[in-house]
């Protein structure tokens, strides 16, 4: 413990990179545009729902949300569910600019919640019931029952939300599939029920992204959330963009997690410590003047992905991805 404290200590008065090398980085290549279908499918559901709950990633608050979410689906009433609040650094100062950023959008209605858990979920229900009840149903309004489509980017916890309102309110088990990485739903399904007072049902969706993703860091930090699957961008490049963040912040608990001396910013040297720590190693075959030679050398992918897998599951802390875009922001006068 002392070694680790000592370590700490050091490392935050240690100077950071302070950029990530982007090297021109095709971002296309790692979202491909396949979604367009799902889009259109939900499309053509808008005339079955009352109101659209809008699942996102709390880490990334302001980041890789769809715009044309709004844009086609902007007809209903709208929520926004920033799940998984538990892994994001929410403090106080924070919290009061997303939401003055979202109102400024038009977006009132915002909820954090931690889907598995189950913190904040009560909220959910009376806040869609009474927008539906204050807002005109098209041709809906003969129906007692209320509807709601659940849509969001990959991976955000759409069926876990739908799963976890059930729970709450009916006492049942999962409706949905749920799993750690993109494109578990594939297809626009038929209602779940999550409540009966109101009879309340959801439309589960896929997970869209948008068509065109602003910057390769947003593109990283999507990425990092895992609405993608990890090989596309690359499972180290993916860890160098999680090093780098966590030594921007100050957040060394990867030192503690890992058992490692200190706190680093060379990728290569600490997925090397990693791999050493946890014994995964691989034998390679050496070509040398004198025969073949097998050594043995750390898997850097596998560290990569196990430094990867402990970030996302919040063994490292909470993280705030977007605490450059929070800092450029104004706090109004409340």
């Amino acid at each position: 413990m002392r070694v680790a404290l000592h370590a700490l200590c050091s490392a935050a008065g240690a100077a950071w990179r302070e950029s990530f090398p982007l090297r021109g980085r095709d971002v296309a290549r790692w979202f491909p545009g396949h979604m367009a279908k799902g889009l259109k499918k939900m499309q053509s559901s808008l005339k079955l729902v009352d109101c659209i709950i809008e699942v996102h990633d709390a880490r990334i608050p302001l980041s890789g949300r769809n715009p044309l979410f709004q844009e086609t689906l902007g007809l209903k009433p709208h929520v926004l569910v920033l799940n998984k609040m538990d892994l994001a650094d929410l403090k106080q100062q924070q919290v009061k600019k997303i939401i003055q950023h979202l109102e400024g959008e038009g977006l009132k209605n915002v909820v954090f919640t931690n889907c598995v858990k189950e913190e904040n979920i009560k909220q959910v229900i009376p806040l869609v019931r009474g927008l539906v009840e204050g807002s005109y149903r098209y041709h809906r309004g003969e129906n007692l029952e209320y509807c709601a489509m659940v849509i969001g980017i990959p991976n955000v916890g759409k069926s876990s939300l739908i799963n976890a309102l059930r729970r709450q309110h009916l006492g049942k088990g999962k409706a949905t599939r749920v799993g750690g990485e993109p494109g578990i739903t594939r297809a626009v399904m038929s209602r779940i029920q999550v409540c009966d007072r109101p009879l309340m049902f959801l439309l589960d969706t896929p997970g869209v992204l948008s068509p065109r993703i602003e910057s390769v860091e947003m593109g990283l930090k999507l990425a990092l959330c895992g609405t993608v699957l990890d090989h596309l961008v690359g499972e180290e490049t993916l860890a160098d963009y999680l090093l780098y963040t966590l030594n921007r912040h100050r957040l060394f608990g990867y030192v503690q997690h890992y058992g490692l001396d200190g706190a680093c910013d060379d990728i290569t040297s600490v997925l090397k410590r990693v791999a050493v720590r946890l014994g995964k190693t691989q034998k390679v075959k050496v070509f040398t003047g004198t025969g073949d030679v097998n050594v043995i050398q750390p898997n850097y992918p596998a560290a990569a992905r196990d430094f990867l897998r402990t970030f996302r599951s919040g063994l490292l802390g909470p993280v705030m991805l977007d605490r450059d875009v929070l800092q450029s922001l104004p706090l109004a006068a409340p």
